[in-house]
């Protein structure tokens, strides 16, 4: 364990890991996604991480051309880290759900806390944009799969904000009003995009014994 938090337990490291899991990126998409990293601190622990076999480095083919960052093998065994510490968090009386998320945050948040037991015989292709970012996932018997993928080969496409992606899902914030607002555009079956949202369910909040009582 001690080990373990020399590798991720500086500041920022493990952010950076979880912005990864979807997939490598480029240092300009990682900043933007971390905010309040300044430009030296992202350079640092991107230099650490590769030191210790974590992250790789690697150029995109032509004609992109520009330099990337992604996991190695070893770095992607982290994502149970990084589910079970949001899980374990979100129990917390003083977890705020409203603070800005990623769109790699919120897809990993859907991962770790669907229930399997919601799922029944439903088969569902989702997609999901995110500014230029596109993301398909799989609802299927397994849980829910997601990576890299053309988000209009989803039976379901929600296009717009992270943050108004939570609110859908885990706030019960209607879509029409999410749409209203411009901050989230659902594309297909509204059922089965209901349907989508039912699937996850957070962790009940930890109540604290009675101190008074003590």
């Amino acid at each position: 364990m001690a080990h373990g938090l020399e590798l991720l337990g500086d500041r920022w490291a493990l952010f950076v890991v979880r912005e990864l899991m979807l997939g490598p990126r480029r240092f300009g998409d990682l900043r933007d996604d971390l905010p309040g990293i300044s430009a030296n601190v992202l350079t640092q622990r991107l230099s650490e991480l590769e030191a210790n076999d974590i992250v790789v480095r690697s150029k995109l083919p032509p004609p992109a051309s520009v330099q990337v960052y992604g996991l190695t093998e070893w770095g992607y065994e982290a994502e149970p880290i990084v589910q079970e510490l949001g899980r374990w968090a979100a129990r917390s009386l003083a977890h705020d759900a409203t603070m800005p998320i990623s769109g790699v945050s919120i897809l990993l948040s859907f991962r770790t806390m669907i229930d399997r037991s919601r799922i029944g015989d439903l088969r569902l292709a989702v997609g999901f944009r995110f500014g230029e970012d596109e993301y398909l996932g799989q609802i299927d018997a397994d849980g829910f799969t997601v990576g890299r993928g053309v988000a209009a080969k989803g039976d379901v496409v929600f296009t717009g904000q992270p943050t108004a992606m939570a609110a859908f899902v885990y706030g019960s914030v209607s879509a029409a009003i999410l749409e209203a607002e411009g901050v989230l555009k659902v594309t297909g079956d509204p059922a089965l995009a209901a349907r989508f949202a039912d699937l996850f369910t957070l962790p009940p909040k930890f109540q604290p014994p009675n101190r008074s009582a003590a």
